[in-house]
């Protein structure tokens, strides 16, 4: 699920992308805007631009801005900068894997190879979706590129 740092995070990208070339904005312009407590943004910026997803400028003229096109942004790496991994359980992420307490052989759970199919789609579709292409459809997903769903993931 995504967190309310998720949203927030996508919120400010998106007020970010629709600057003029070259512009900035400041924090309480991103917060008032957008309806986010400005402590809260100050973090989630903070970790955005830790990222490499943007860049900040101190003095007259500063703010924060994209710190490369839109375009080159993908949502999957916002998500994973802010959430962490995409998986549903730790035992079908690839980047934080831990085996489940009651789980006596990972190779062989269904609940993890089913929910290692729902993280390959979601991964399939966040990490083929661009800022860019995230503010020209409204921030509408399905407008995305279509994602392959695994076949296992239509068996029941």
């Amino acid at each position: 699920m995504l967190t309310k740092k998720g949203k927030y995070g996508l919120k400010a990208l998106v007020d970010l992308a629709q600057l003029n070339p070259g512009e900035t904005a400041f924090i309480t312009e991103i917060a008032t805007r957008n309806n986010i407590p400005k402590k809260f943004l100050d973090a989630i910026l903070l970790e955005l631009r830790n990222a490499g997803i943007l860049r900040s400028k101190k003095g007259p003229g500063g703010g924060y801005s994209l710190s490369r096109p839109a375009s080159e942004i993908h949502i999957g790496q916002v998500i994973r900068t802010l959430d962490g991994p995409l998986a549903p359980i730790r035992c079908a992420s690839r980047t934080a894997f831990e085996v489940c307490e009651d789980c006596a052989d990972p190779e062989r759970c269904e609940v993890r190879r089913s929910m290692t199919d729902v993280r390959d789609a979601i991964a399939s579709i966040l990490d083929n979706m661009t800022l860019e292409q995230f503010v020209e459809n409204d921030g509408n997903f399905s407008a995305a590129p279509t994602a392959r769903v695994p076949q296992s993931a239509h068996t029941a």
